[in-house]
């Protein structure tokens, strides 16, 4: 088990990862953080949603990335880019983004995942700086919580002083993809394999959450690492 402190977390000297938001940019904006900031990593379908949702239910106030995503994928800026490197195929008959066609794009292309990514994210980044401020000021909110399926790919554990990972048995990961996002076995592979391994976002982290059985155990898991992360960050 990951030891259980908040801690100022280092690039480690053995990761070569392409980050896609500046460094020293980071580092200046956690400087700024007063309340306890804390990142969910973990498998698809392992349910870091359902972690993220009783985590708001206590106080947090949480950023998802992939609903930033999808904001930035509607404005009109976004849709002319894509439109111009990939044609009006990537376009539904409304004028949205067809988000399956960009996502047969770039989980088969590394070179256009990239490009995507080198697009979005920096406005992603504004986004999440805008929702931070937004939530350092208000009274109850008690932690943020950054939820993002590429916590360590661009660096934002760097802004944490915690980091939870959500847990679950391949098979039970394998069945709620299907389910709730009607991905077959394939598609959840090609997806993971764009991430970090599994076992480098467990040992890197600071919590493990437990989601194989029933959201009640779960609830009582995420409750006792809220309690201890608030309580750690009042004595820091």
């Amino acid at each position: 088990m990951p030891s259980e402190v908040l801690r100022t977390r280092k690039r480690p000297t053995h990761d070569n990862r392409d980050s896609g938001e500046a460094l020293t940019e980071q580092r200046e904006t956690k400087a700024r953080f007063r309340k306890p900031t804390v990142g969910l990593s973990g498998g698809v379908g392992a349910g870091k949603s359902a972690v993220a949702k009783i985590l708001a239910e206590l106080g947090a106030g949480v950023i998802d990335s992939d609903v930033l995503s999808r904001q930035e994928l509607d404005t009109q800026e976004i849709k002319d880019a894509l439109v111009r490197w990939w044609g009006s195929g990537v376009l539904e008959a409304g004028g949205s983004i067809n988000r399956q066609k960009v996502a047969s794009i770039v989980f088969g292309d590394p070179s256009q995942r990239h490009r995507l990514e080198s697009l979005l994210h920096p406005r992603i980044a504004v986004r999440r700086s805008d929702l931070i401020a937004e939530f350092e000021a208000r009274a109850d909110i008690r932690m943020i919580v950054l939820d993002s399926p590429l916590l360590y790919e661009v660096d934002l554990d760097l802004l944490c002083e915690a980091v939870v990972f959500v847990e679950a048995d391949e098979a039970v990961r394998k069945q709620r993809s299907e389910k709730d996002r009607q991905w077959s076995e394939e598609e959840l592979s090609r997806r993971e394999k764009s991430q970090q391994p599994l076992d480098m976002k467990r040992a890197r982290a600071d919590y493990i959450c437990v989601n194989n059985s029933s959201l009640d155990a779960l609830r009582d898991r995420v409750k006792e690492v809220f309690t201890q992360i608030v309580s750690k960050s009042c004595t820091v």
